[in-house]
C-alpha cells in the first residue's frame, strides 16, 4: 500500500462528495413524496388507484436500477415526442436522468415501507382522534402520520443508506460522483485495489453519518422509549427539609 497515493485518491475523491450528497439528498426527498402518495393509493379502497400502485411497485421493484438508468437516460431520447417536449432540456440532461431514476426506484420501495408504517397504526389511536371532532386530514397530520414515521423509521433508514450507494450508478451516465471520480483515477493509474478502499471509505462514513441522524430522529420521535432521568437522593431531600422548615 501506498499511503501517499491513498491519500491523494482521498483529496480528488473528496471533491466529488458534494455531487454524491446531492443525487442522494435530492432522489430520497422526492422519492419520499412520491412513496407517500403511492401508498395512499394502494390504501385507498379505489381500485383504479390501488391497481395503478401495485403495478407500479411491481415494474421497479422488479428490475434492476441500472436498466432504469439506461432505459432514461438512453431511451426516452429515441421518441420524438419526448425531445421534443419541454421535458427535454431536463432529460438530456445526465443529472436529473440520474435524479428521475433513483427517485422512482426508491419510491417504489419506500411506498411498502411507509404503508407497513400507516397499516401499523393502532385503531384506537384513530377512534380517539374521531370522538375528540377531528376532521380526517387532521387525523391524518396529527395522529395518523406520525406514528406511521416513527413505525417506518427503522425499515427506511435501510432505504437511504440502499440510496446513497446507488448513486455509484450514476457515474455509468457520465456523472463525475466519487465512483466516477474514482474510475477515471483507476484508468490513468491502473491501481484499482488502492482507489476502492479510498471510495468505499467515503461511502461508509457519509453512512455512517446517515445512521447516526435516523438514531436521533428515531430518539426524538420516541419518548416513551427513553430513559426516565434520575434524581439523586439529595435532590429529594432537598425539597422536604424547606417543607419541614416552613
Amino acid at each position: 500500500m501506498d499511503f501517499a497515493f491513498l491519500f491523494e485518491t482521498f483529496v480528488s475523491l473528496i471533491s466529488a462528495i458534494p455531487l454524491t450528497l446531492e443525487l442522494a439528498a435530492t432522489s430520497i426527498a422526492l422519492g419520499a413524496i412520491l412513496a407517500l402518495a403511492i401508498a395512499l393509493c394502494r390504501l385507498s379502497g379505489i381500485f383504479v388507484l390501488e391497481w395503478l400502485a401495485r403495478s407500479y411497485v411491481f415494474v421497479f421493484r422488479g428490475t434492476p436500477l441500472l436498466v432504469q438508468i439506461f432505459l432514461i437516460y438512453y431511451g426516452l431520447g429515441q421518441f420524438p415526442a419526448v425531445r421534443h417536449s419541454i421535458l427535454w432540456p431536463f432529460l438530456r440532461d445526465p443529472y436529473w436522468c440520474a435524479v428521475f431514476a433513483l427517485t422512482v426506484n426508491t419510491a417504489a420501495y419506500a411506498s411498502e415501507i411507509i404503508r407497513g408504517g400507516l397499516l401499523s397504526v393502532p385503531f384506537g389511536q384513530v377512534e380517539a382522534a374521531r370522538a375528540c371532532g377531528m376532521p380526517r386530514l387532521m387525523q391524518f397530520r396529527r395522529i395518523v402520520l406520525p406514528l406511521a414515521i416513527r413505525q417506518a423509521l427503522p425499515g427506511y433508514s435501510n432505504e437511504m443508506i440502499a440510496m446513497v450507494k446507488a448513486t455509484s450508478l450514476a457515474s455509468i451516465i457520465t456523472l463525475m460522483e466519487v465512483t466516477g471520480v474514482a474510475g477515471r483515477i483507476i484508468s490513468e493509474t491502473y491501481r484499482a485495489i488502492e482507489v476502492f478502499i479510498v471510495a468505499g471509505a467515503i461511502y461508509l462514513a457519509i453512512n455512517f453519518v446517515l445512521t447516526r441522524f435516523v438514531h436521533i430522529v428515531e430518539h426524538w420521535l420516541s419518548p416513551h422509549l427513553r430513559q426516565p432521568i434520575a434524581h439523586s437522593p439529595a435532590a429529594k431531600v432537598a425539597p422536604a427539609l424547606e417543607g419541614d422548615a416552613q
